[in-house]
């Protein structure tokens, strides 16, 4: 009982640990954006909102640390069921300032290049993404009793959902540090001379970079908020789900964002889309066709 009452904490603490790796590079977003020079330039409305914006990333950042500092202020370490109880409140609540921020953000820098029409549309967007993500699953998964370990295989349930979160931490971290580039970007001098072709490309690509780390993050709130931090294969189907879509739209926002750069570079718009191309093809290659041929291979040598 205790191992498994460790096991649960660790795992709490791990999801949060993802979860804030996405708010310290949205929070780096938001101090860096004071001082751009496209910041001058901003309208009123979007100076307050890149101020709300730092205030809900601050909120967030608070809210996930305080399980940390309760295991060590008032578990003095152990853990315990109240522990884990504390982390996923912190957790589900944590996510609610961290949303409305990613739609204060995603409206600050749209609006500057597209309009206040667009703006509202694309932050309107990452907000109900990231709600939906995060929260609308527990309302279509209502069920909280967990589906007992029935895998065939060596590997244990547990083992297995606490390898899957730690494959979505390895995905995340470059991710995370390409959406905070792309956000930044939209706030440079340079940015604001690129085509508006390639200034549409890139708010595509950012977009893109926004799905995969929701879809990145969702395991872990799912894991709080729908299944209580319990082992479950249902669990276990959704988040590996997740973890293997998410990279593809990582891959196609990395290759939209390659079309800009290299546009800029080379003032060659048809070599910028050939790159573009190749690289998602490689992308997707490396990220897929190769594990599956690897799956097919020994699938075939087994048999």
């Amino acid at each position: 009982m205790s191992e498994e009452l460790d096991r649960k904490v660790k795992t709490a603490f791990d999801e949060t640990r993802l979860l804030i790796l996405g708010i310290q590079v949205m929070l780096g977003f938001q101090f860096q954006a004071f001082f751009q020079n496209g910041f001058a330039e901003l309208s009123s409305a979007s100076k307050s909102f890149c101020a709300a914006g730092l205030a809900l990333q601050t909120l967030a950042l608070g809210l996930l640390i305080v399980p940390s500092m309760e295991h060590r202020l008032v578990e003095m370490g152990s853990s315990s069921k109240r522990l884990v109880r504390v982390a996923s409140f912190y957790t589900t609540t944590g996510l609610i300032p961290f949303s409305l921020s990613l739609g204060l953000a995603g409206y600050v820098v749209i609006e500057r290049h597209f309009g206040i029409a667009a703006g509202i549309t694309c932050g309107a967007a990452l907000t109900l993404v990231a709600a939906l993500a995060w929260f609308g699953l527990e309302m279509v998964h209502r069920e909280k009793n967990v589906m007992p370990d029935t895998s065939r295989a060596g590997t244990s349930l547990a083992t297995k959902v606490e390898q899957v979160l730690t494959e979505a931490r390895v995905i995340i971290p470059g991710a995370q540090a390409l959406f905070g580039f792309q956000f930044i970007a939209m706030l440079t001098a340079g940015f604001d001379q690129l085509p508006q072709a390639a200034k549409i490309v890139h708010a595509i690509a950012l977009g893109l970079v926004a799905i995969n780390v929701v879809l990145l993050i969702t395991p872990a709130a799912l894991h709080r908020l729908c299944f209580n931090g319990e082992d479950s294969e249902q669990f276990l189907r959704a988040a590996s789900a997740l973890v293997v879509a998410a990279p593809l739209f990582l891959a196609a926002g990395l290759s939209a964002e390659s079309y800009v750069v290299l546009g800029k570079v080379t003032d060659n718009k048809v070599a910028a889309a050939g790159f573009a191309a190749v690289s998602f093809a490689l992308l997707v290659g490396f990220w897929y066709a190769v594990p599956l041929i690897a799956r097919w291979t020994s699938a075939a040598g087994r048999a």
